[in-house]
């Protein structure tokens, strides 16, 4: 693993929990906590090596639980790692670190008749209600607190998207959002899986400009016949990371197999949200790697290969 951190670069054996991919002004990184818990990053930038393997043995879980989330007095989110890197039994918690997460019931919390006082804080501020689109044209309703306008959108991949709605609070936006959904017929979720597949099939950018903008539309006509009040309608187009178009316009293959298992070895050539674009050793193609799939695996860095399967490239 190279042009790390220097941070990133001092743990014993090189063995880290990864955390999976996070975006801020400068760029995508990998998110790894030492076996002391220590934080680390690894920025994936251009040129960047990204050379590991994954510590599953026979005894191991698939995955580790990556801590939990309380609400400071002013609504900001602040996480804890999980004390004893346990296995993961909810989806990337433990027992212990469930409970503890203030955050964990916030895309129920328009359905439930009490809400803790953390997660009332957090949702007492502005939020904004989206349209996202994807490389294949699937396209999804989403919400996004005031502060991570901007990044919720690059973490989730999106393509293109358009803000709909801003409204007063969380609770307001979840409504709206699930108005959306069930006037307009837009889902609330795309598989990470199924957006690095689409990279490597993308639409043509005039075809997802045309989806993205007939579902925000339809989304739009929805809020209106709601008659509620709260929010505002908006229609505001969100703007990609320059290194977006590279991914999106370089014709690529799936990578050949599950980052989340065996031993990798991938040269950086841009990221776009959990997707990199990469090269590998002794190929002259790129390929689309789900780094989602790194998410709550150990693993170990060092000089290692991407064993290469015999490839067909496709046909149509």
């Amino acid at each position: 693993m190279t042009d790390a951190e220097p941070a990133a670069e001092d743990s014993a054996a090189g063995r880290f929990l990864c955390s999976g991919t996070a975006w801020d002004t400068s760029g995508a990184r990998l998110t790894l906590h030492t076996p002391a818990g220590e934080a680390r990053a690894l920025r994936l930038d251009p040129g960047t090596e990204l050379r590991f393997r994954i510590l599953n043995g026979p005894d191991s879980p698939g995955r580790f639980c990556l801590g939990f989330w309380q609400v400071t007095g002013d609504g900001v989110q602040v996480h804890t790692p999980c004390p004893a890197q346990a296995a993961a039994g909810r989806g990337y918690q433990c027992g212990p670190c469930f409970a503890r997460d203030e955050v964990r019931g916030i895309h129920n919390s328009h359905r439930s008749p009490t809400l803790p006082e953390p997660l009332r804080r957090y949702l007492d501020q502005p939020h904004w209600l989206y349209v996202a689109t994807f490389a294949d044209g699937a396209t999804k309703v989403g919400t996004a607190a005031n502060p991570r306008k901007q990044l919720r959108l690059i973490e989730q991949g999106a393509v293109r998207a358009s803000y709909v709605a801003r409204a007063a609070n969380g609770l307001t936006v979840r409504v709206l959002e699930d108005t959306v959904t069930s006037l307009a017929g837009l889902p609330q979720a795309v598989r990470a899986g199924a957006k690095t597949a689409a990279l490597t099939r993308p639409l043509a950018v005039t075809a997802l400009e045309a989806v993205n903008a007939e579902a925000s539309e339809s989304a739009r006509a929805a809020l209106d016949s709601t008659g509620m009040d709260g929010f505002s309608a908006v229609e505001e187009q969100w703007v990609p990371p320059a290194q977006f178009a590279t991914v999106l316009e370089t014709p690529c293959e799936p990578y050949p197999t599950d980052p989340g298992a065996g031993e990798h070895g991938m040269i950086i050539e841009a990221v776009l949200g959990s997707t990199a674009l990469v090269r590998v050793d002794g190929e002259s193609g790129f390929f689309a790697a789900d780094l989602s799939r790194l998410k709550g695996r150990r693993l170990e860095t060092g000089a290692y290969r991407t064993r290469m399967p015999a490839l067909q490239t496709a046909l149509f």
